[in-house]
């Protein structure tokens, strides 16, 4: 493990993940790779319920992290992995909420939904990748990020300010980069001491990528059972 991304989802990370890559610091964990490979939604759902887990079997062949679930375990695995690098990607904190309340959030209350209630009872009594992931997300996301505040922006906000301070005041300055990815790739490439390529930085993942992710990616786990 060479990257840590120490940043919440909505603040670039899959541009993030794209441009590590692209810098030779791949392959990158993200939530998308969880979801493409339902063997890790049982993995991280054994870590979030206490199961142990290492986080070799979790992130081994993978040269950096960005993005939840692993954001979540930020100091854990700085810790893990005391040679790599941290970024703490960043955004305008009233930009971001907007962001997640165009995403996240909106996935979030279509669940709540009578119609998103009965799909995940069915999911769970078939014991589906689904029903692995809710659970996964809801213990990693909602409860060890956000507490349970739920989609709370107020509680959203405070958390989101809080968490950039914390890693701030945790990890030494020389080890840690705190990044808007508007910024593009100078900032990056002189932190990893790599050059800068001769080609725009990758912008990916806005609101209408999100939804078709989720709809081409999420929607096959509600009947499919993997181990």
């Amino acid at each position: 493990m060479r990257v840590i991304g120490a940043g919440f989802g909505r603040t670039g990370t899959l541009s993030f993940k794209t441009a590590l890559e692209r810098l030779g610091f791949g392959p990158c964990h993200h939530m998308t790779e969880v979801i493409e490979k339902p063997v890790q939604i049982r993995r991280w759902l054994d870590l979030a319920e206490g199961r142990p887990v290492g986080w070799d079997d979790l992130l081994g062949g993978y040269d950096s992290c960005v993005d939840w679930p692993s954001a979540a375990y930020w100091r854990e695995l700085a810790e893990h992995y005391p040679g790599a690098k941290v970024v703490l990607t960043v955004r305008d904190p009233d930009r971001w909420l907007a962001s997640m309340n165009a995403t996240i959030f909106k996935r979030r209350e279509r669940g709540g939904t009578l119609a998103g209630r009965a799909v995940l009872r069915l999911s769970s009594l078939l014991g589906t990748d689904f029903a692995a992931f809710v659970k996964m997300t809801g213990l990693i996301v909602d409860e060890r990020v956000f507490g349970g505040g739920g989609t709370d922006a107020q509680n959203a906000l405070k958390v989101f300010r809080a968490h950039i301070e914390e890693v701030k005041a945790e990890i030494p300055p020389s080890r840690l980069l705190v990044f808007d990815v508007r910024q593009g790739w100078e900032p990056l490439c002189g932190f990893l001491g790599v050059p800068v390529p001769d080609e725009p930085f990758p912008r990916v993942n806005d609101a209408a990528h999100f939804e078709r992710i989720s709809r081409s990616k999420v929607g096959p786990m509600i009947l499919r059972r993997s181990r």
